[in-house]
């Protein structure tokens, strides 16, 4: 049997942590969960992280690092609406590939907001700086028309609330980002 290093088991909680974060929700989950799916004891995931407010921080951390890549490889050498097309295209796949990852996503503005509702802005601030990586991804593909990063980060949110709410391609609410007459509801 091969013996995984500290780094390669924080690695696997991050990952772990990430699906059941997503699944559940900060509040809704328990670090047992985490530790069970990764095949560690409680105490053990306690050594790689200092608690389950660090775990979230990392999950959440690398979701939007995870995104942020995905835009840079997606738009690389490309600009303007190339890049666009090419970056929206890839989150679209990474969303219908990875749900996890925008449920993910999702959990974290619920985090944000619950925390900032009682009193914890730090929780916030360390969140917001991982999605300040993505803005300023998309920015950099996109140019300096600050407008077309909130297009596109507008949109993305329009999907992610879309796919989150179970709106099937083929339904009418998507007119928007096709031509209305491909759509039957």
């Amino acid at each position: 049997m091969v013996r995984m290093s500290a780094e390669e088991r924080r690695e696997s909680v991050i990952r772990a942590a990430m699906i059941e974060f997503a699944r559940g929700g900060y509040n809704g989950t328990s670090t047992e969960v985490i530790a069970k799916r990764v095949g560690v004891s409680q105490p053990y995931l306690f050594r790689l992280f200092p608690g389950k407010q660090a775990i979230f921080l990392a999950a959440s951390g690398r979701c939007c690092q995870e995104v942020a890549e995905v835009f840079r490889k997606a738009s690389e050498g490309l600009e303007g609406e190339e890049a666009l097309h090419a970056m929206g295209e890839a989150y679209q796949a990474l969303i219908a590939d990875d749900p996890d990852m925008l449920l993910m996503q999702m959990q974290m503005y619920v985090a944000v907001a619950s925390a900032e509702a009682s009193g914890d802005r730090e929780f916030g601030e360390v969140l917001r700086a991982g999605w300040m990586e993505m803005y300023d991804t998309v920015r950099l593909a996109l140019g300096p028309d600050v407008g077309d990063t909130a297009q596109f980060l507008a949109y993305g949110m329009l999907i992610n609330v879309l796919v989150s709410m179970g709106f099937k391609p083929d339904h009418r609410v998507w007119a928007g980002f096709y031509d209305s007459s491909q759509l039957e509801k």
